[in-house]
């Protein structure tokens, strides 16, 4: 299996996703393509390479004579990244939440009109380093004087 081949067509895919998100008119089809096209299919690729890889029928590329890869121990954790297929399930992974909670983001901040120019950096931030991108997010929700609970509302 080329890896480094599906490593890249992912980073290539989940990008052109980002663009249009922050870039985008924010028509009533961009959002729902960006999830399809972005989310799902990175989604289904995921599924598509776990699985197998899981149940021992394709090769991961990584050295023989580690510990058995499992989601259960931290070394079974690190034997699945210490690989190319390991790792590149596993960014996958991330491209395709980073993305769904990029979503998120763009759909409430619409909701709220929060304008595209604060809304380009948080999105930077969740493509970069997601967690902290959601958490600025919050925050930004937070000091515009919105209810907590509606700052986690999609709507």
């Amino acid at each position: 299996m080329n890896w480094d081949m599906i490593f890249g067509l992912a980073n290539v895919w989940a990008l052109l996703g980002w663009v249009i998100l922050a870039f985008a008119p924010k028509r009533a089809r961009v959002v729902p393509l960006v999830f399809f096209a972005g989310v799902v299919l990175l989604a289904c690729l995921y599924a598509g390479l776990i699985i197998p890889l899981m149940a021992g029928v394709i090769s991961d590329g990584g050295p023989t004579g580690r510990p058995p890869a499992d989601f259960t121990t931290l070394a079974g954790v690190m034997a699945l990244f210490d690989s190319p297929g390991g790792a590149t399930i596993g960014w996958i992974h991330y491209l395709a939440f980073d993305l769904f909670v990029g979503i998120w983001i763009a759909r409430n901040a619409d909701a709220h009109k929060i304008s595209r120019w604060f809304q380009i950096p948080i999105l930077f931030f969740t493509l970069m380093a997601g967690p902290i991108g959601l958490l600025l997010y919050l925050l930004l929700r937070q000091l515009a004087g919105e209810k907590p609970e509606n700052a986690v509302l999609p709507s």
